[in-house]
């Protein structure tokens, strides 16, 4: 990651916009993770997925933003992910 380079990075769009392919190469290239927020949102599981609750969610949430560095892409523009787009060096 050069010196300059932003160190949190929130893409938004709609589906199939391109969303996660940004993400998965702007990570490649700064070395800094990212994160879907679909699956902030959603426990995978290999049957079915299970919504979090509010709490499980925004403390997830919480986890990511409070990192130094991190990519955060997603659909939702909702209240409860204002503090990732406060948090974001460029959104």
């Amino acid at each position: 990651m050069e010196v300059n380079s932003p160190k949190r990075i929130h893409i938004i769009g709609s589906v199939g916009s391109g969303k996660t392919t940004l993400a998965k190469e702007l990570s490649s290239r700064l070395n800094i993770p990212f994160f879907g927020l679909d699956n902030v949102a959603w426990k995978r599981r290999e049957t079915s997925d299970i919504r979090r609750t509010d709490e499980e969610r925004e403390e997830y949430l919480n986890s990511i933003v409070h990192r130094v560095t991190w990519i955060i892409e997603g659909v939702h523009n909702e209240e409860w992910v204002a503090d990732s787009f406060v948090r974001a060096d460029i959104r």
